[in-house]
């Protein structure tokens, strides 16, 4: 798994979040109104605590309001006038026909003499209103922290105040309950879609700091603490790969399979699917961290089988040497289960699995309703199967630590290779019982024998 290098990555990743503000999108509509009927400029100061979402709020007004155009202010572009001009008008050049909206993100915190700098910039842009930007619309913005500044700057507009949108506008940011899933979206998007859990932060663990914090920018930090904290434990990864194997006779329950699986990135286990799942009891009272790191630690994975690329050779099941047809190990060599056991899936064209109506999916899944009571003869007829595709595989192997013992249906050692080993656990259901209720338990099933396993939790 590849993780984001320096702290600083994931500050980076989270920089772009479209956060709508709608009451200053609203601001901004009246002011193009305005500006449309009456020509000028207008000025806003805006207040916000830090990390409240000014700055991404404010950038990404021309995400929702496309006639505009937003840009940051340089700091000598806001300290010297001819600077200024020429960037704006500059801007307008690219931007003809749109309305400039010019922001400064916090200038004055880290400049002496602040207390002069509101009366000389409105100076700058109350001459620019009447002159140079009489014809070009502008909406300068101003972001402070500080109530003291906000007031300092609506002051500076005592002899210009047309020009003034409000005077004690205040951005909030989002409503706590959304930040949980705020972050953890914008750490996908920004990271190949992969989510935080697979990094060892969940969602209760991301509530917890959500709970702390007064803001969402320190709620990100701190967040971004804790991923630091858990990148060298994750990368501990194990030699076996678990695999939970689930026939299937028809689309519908292949599909249901799917869903709790990112087939694209080698069905591993999706676990935010499985959360989705589970119960408010059961995320209560499920030790759920312990279980996000047994997933990533067995780089667990959940895998539909379709039953036509099993039916032929499964004829005579209680045969000890059966005759197994070149055309159907052909077959079984092609599915996506062989192209992750035998570690080909990088060098695959990916193409979704599909169950299509044919004589030979019915005579499958007729086929398949007689044998879900005989999941030991399909684990002992998956490893012969194996063995004649050239792969180490043996049924019913006991895998034993000093905490605990499972049983592989069926083991797959390719450690002379690659020094991987996988344990399948067979989950022959009846489609009757393929729910998603089902295969929500057999993962929580399959999740705590292997926490167990790993001694990352006690037997009660």
């Amino acid at each position: 798994m590849k993780l984001p290098s320096r702290y600083e990555d994931l500050q980076e990743a989270y920089k772009g979040r479209l956060l709508p503000n709608k009451s200053l999108i609203e601001k901004i509509k009246s002011a193009v109104k305005s500006i449309n009927i009456n020509g000028g400029i207008r000025f806003l100061p805006v207040y916000g605590e830090s990390g409240s979402g000014k700055s991404s709020a404010t950038i990404e007004l021309k995400t929702h309001l496309p006639e505009t155009h937003t840009f940051l202010l340089e700091k000598e572009e806001i300290s010297n006038k001819e600077k200024l001009i020429d960037r704006i008008l500059n801007e307008y050049r690219y931007n003809f026909g749109k309305i400039l909206i010019p922001i400064v993100d916090q200038f004055e915190e880290n400049v002496a003499g602040k207390e002069k700098i509101p009366s000389q910039f409105i100076e700058y842009i109350s001459l620019f209103d009447r002159n140079e930007l009489k014809e070009i619309p502008t909406i300068f913005i101003w972001l402070t922290t500080s109530k003291n500044f906000q007031n300092l700057l609506t002051n500076a507009t005592s002899r210009n105040k047309r020009i003034l949108l409000a005077n004690e506008f205040v951005i909030e940011g989002p409503e706590k309950y959304l930040w949980t899933n705020i972050i953890k979206d914008t750490f996908s998007v920004h990271n190949q879609e992969k989510d935080l859990a697979d990094y060892l932060i969940i969602d209760t663990v991301i509530d917890e700091i959500v709970f702390e914090c007064s803001t969402l920018g320190s709620a990100i930090e701190n967040v971004g603490n804790k991923l630091a904290e858990q990148m060298e434990d994750i990368q501990d990864l194990s030699q076996y790969t678990v695999i939970l194997l689930w026939p299937v006779s028809d689309s519908v329950r292949n599909q249901r399979v799917m869903q709790f699986s990112r087939p694209r990135d080698g069905y591993k286990l999706d676990w935010e699917a499985f959360y989705r799942e589970l119960s408010i009891d059961e995320k209560a009272q499920l030790p759920l961290e312990v279980y996000n790191r047994t997933r990533l630690y067995f780089d667990m994975r959940i895998i539909p089988f379709r039953a036509a690329d099993l039916h032929r050779l499964c004829s005579h099941i209680d045969s000890e040497n059966p005759s197994l047809g070149k055309t159907y190990l052909t077959r079984f060599r092609n599915t996506h289960f062989f192209h992750i056991i035998s570690e080909n899936w990088e060098n695959y064209s990916y193409n979704p699995v599909r169950e299509r109506e044919s004589d030979r999916s019915k005579e499958a899944s007729d086929w398949y309703k007689t044998i879900t009571t005989q999941p030991t003869k399909i684990g002992k007829r998956i490893a012969l199967i194996l063995r004649n595709l050239s792969l180490d595989a043996i049924h019913e192997k006991d895998i034993m630590t000093e905490f605990s013992t499972v049983r592989a249906d069926v083991f797959i050692n390719n450690s002379a290779i690659n020094k991987k080993k996988y344990i399948v656990e067979l989950k022959v259901f009846s489609a009757e019982n393929t729910m998603p209720s089902t295969i929500k338990e057999q993962i929580k099933s399959t999740l705590r024998k292997h926490a167990l396993l790993a001694g990352f939790m006690k037997k009660n």
